[in-house]
């Protein structure tokens, strides 16, 4: 790696005499990084020595990773999911999830510190993810990590859970003694919810499979439905106030409109958007779907009157710090199942590509 300035020395990836200058450009001009050249398979993964690394702007932050966490949009956008957006911009590096240390930040940072160990996620759409060995985000993407948990520990849950938390606590808004209704349970975005909600003081009902129902009555859920033997319709009784739907399938939509009570709000992982716009290009796709959005929200207003939206993972220093302190109490964690060098990114999403071979999260660990 090359250096410049602003007394930090780096080599091979460890870094010593760091003073923290504000203001610093170039502290590490270039470092490891996984490339994404192509659309594809595994394959296509290159890991890269000498990657360019920009300079930080005001409010952003230089992160020493120390693990990063594998989410089913890194294996979708690498197979080409978005491709209307991210295919003009290649190669891109990928990965959302981050924990590490701080190495520089920006004139106008002032929440985080030199040397701060911390975790966050960017947004989706970023295009230098965080599979290298220094990543970038901005100041209000990352908190301090919590003492109680490891880096591979705390890469696993920022992304998931701050998607669930947009869903139910910025859009929802749920308060304490509603029902919510998690559909998918078991993955992470579907178990953060259950825990989210459970600390709001929520009764929480949940569909899985049957490899997740211990786990997922283990995090506070009160009813868990395996979808795979059990009629849904059935075994679901009352209404609930909130629904976040990880599946998005057409039956999981329609079961769960019917599951909510007048007012209530049905939130799913699975918007169309990015589909439409890989299938007809941004200038038609964008303006269909949020035809398609606002239809939908038109119809199940006047026949149910519930609230419908398309949610998203988004940055959210208020929901950054309720997940910090539910992490460091231990009343919102995330399972790895498996990690791997960073130098076996390959292998890695091979793994994350088998589902049901590993149904936790796999995470990426960087010396």
């Amino acid at each position: 790696m090359l250096l410049r300035r602003c007394g930090i020395l780096v080599r091979n990836g460890s870094s010593y005499n760091t003073y923290g200058f504000r203001n610093c450009r170039n502290i590490v001009t270039s470092c490891r990084a996984v490339l994404l050249p192509r659309f594809g398979g595994p394959d296509v993964l290159d890991l890269r020595e000498n990657v360019n690394v920009p300079d930080l702007k005001p409010n952003e932050v230089l992160v020493r990773a120390r693990a990063v966490s594998i989410n089913p949009l890194d294996t979708r956008m690498r197979s080409g999911y978005g491709r209307s957006i991210f295919e003009p911009l290649l190669p891109l590096i990928l990965g959302r999830d981050v924990s590490g240390e701080v190495a520089a930040v920006g004139s106008s940072v002032r929440s985080l510190r030199v040397g701060q160990e911390v975790f966050g996620a960017l947004h989706p759409t970023a295009v230098r993810g965080t599979y290298t060995d220094y990543a970038i985000l901005a100041e209000d993407e990352l908190t301090p990590k919590p003492e109680s948990i490891s880096h591979v520990e705390a890469s696993a849950i920022p992304f998931a859970s701050l998607t669930a938390w947009r869903a139910l606590k910025s859009t929802a808004r749920i308060v304490e003694g509603q029902r919510v209704l998690v559909v998918g349970g078991g993955g992470a975005v579907g178990l953060s919810a259950i825990q989210l909600a459970v600390a709001a003081g929520c009764h929480v009902s949940t569909t899985c499979g049957s490899e997740s129902i211990e786990r997922v009555l283990a995090a506070g859920a009160e009813q868990a439905v395996d979808y795979t033997t059990e009629d849904l319709e059935v075994t679901i009784k009352g209404y609930f106030d909130a629904v976040l739907d990880t599946i998005g399938m057409p039956e999981t939509e329609r079961i769960s409109i019917n599951l909510l009570k007048r007012g209530g709000h049905y939130m799913t992982l699975q918007g169309e958007a990015a589909s439409l716009a890989d299938r007809y290009g941004l200038a038609v796709g964008i303006p269909m779907a949020t035809a398609i959005l606002l239809k939908k929200q038109i119809q199940y207003r006047i026949s149910h009157g519930i609230e419908y939206f398309w949610t998203y993972m988004r940055a959210d220093a208020e929901g950054l710090e309720d997940i910090r302190r539910l992490s460091e109490i231990g009343k919102l964690k995330i399972p790895v199942e498996k990690t791997f060098p960073i130098t076996q990114v390959k292998e890695a999403h091979e793994a994350k590509d088998k589902k049901g071979h590993i149904p936790g999260k796999i995470v990426l660990e960087l010396d």
